[in-house]
């Protein structure tokens, strides 16, 4: 197990990058996200096209109960991120730390999205995670964590992220660095050891 420490738009927080799933083992937990069961949660593409840019991303589920959110990036016509989102109906997670992620990565840094609305647009609460290029891992990123973000800034007079009012979580790479990318996703959970 090694700790990894990520920058969050100048911010810096603690990542747990573990091999083995022991933290989800050791705390209480709940599944947010088990692409064994795809139909509980609506998932969408959301990519620079909405701006004029021409990166490409898709969703894909595998025969292993996994899912691959893949494709390609572009900085062409000021493009530079792709993105998939998943909607819930209610999701109060307060009485957990954060979230723990199990993915398997291409050696690019994602990022985990949260929304507090339904909203196609607006604030959006980021953290960073890094992965290793063909290596499961798990990633435990703390609510606290999480930044608010609007196109790129931190907006002013934003709020910290309320984990009892989550209604989206996504994924997003935007690291400036054109080409292909996968990442596989076997879940998410909300996870109460506050590490």
């Amino acid at each position: 197990m090694k700790l990894v420490v990520a920058a969050l738009l100048g911010v810096s927080a603690s990542v747990l990058v573990s091999p083995t799933p022991t933290l989800a083992q050791e705390s209480q937990s709940m599944e947010v996200i088990d692409f064994r069961f795809p139909d509980r949660v609506r998932w969408r593409i959301v990519n620079d096209g909405v701006m004029g840019g021409r990166s490409e991303s898709s969703l894909e589920l595998t025969d292993r109960g996994t899912a691959t959110f893949r494709g390609n990036l572009s900085l062409e016509n000021n493009g530079g991120f792709a993105s998939t989102r998943a909607l819930f109906d209610e999701l109060d997670l307060r009485s957990f730390a954060g979230l723990q992620l199990r993915v398997r990565g291409d050696g690019r840094s994602y990022e985990l999205r949260i929304r507090t609305n339904r909203n196609f647009d607006g604030v959006a609460y980021r953290a960073e995670f890094p992965t290793e290029a063909g290596e499961w891992t798990e990633v435990f990123l703390p609510f606290s964590a999480f930044q608010p973000s609007f196109r790129g800034r931190v907006p002013r007079g934003a709020t910290p992220l309320d984990p009892a009012a989550i209604r989206q979580i996504g994924l997003l790479l935007g690291d400036k660095k054109e080409g292909p990318f996968a990442l596989e996703i076997a879940w998410i959970q909300a996870v109460s050891a506050d590490l």
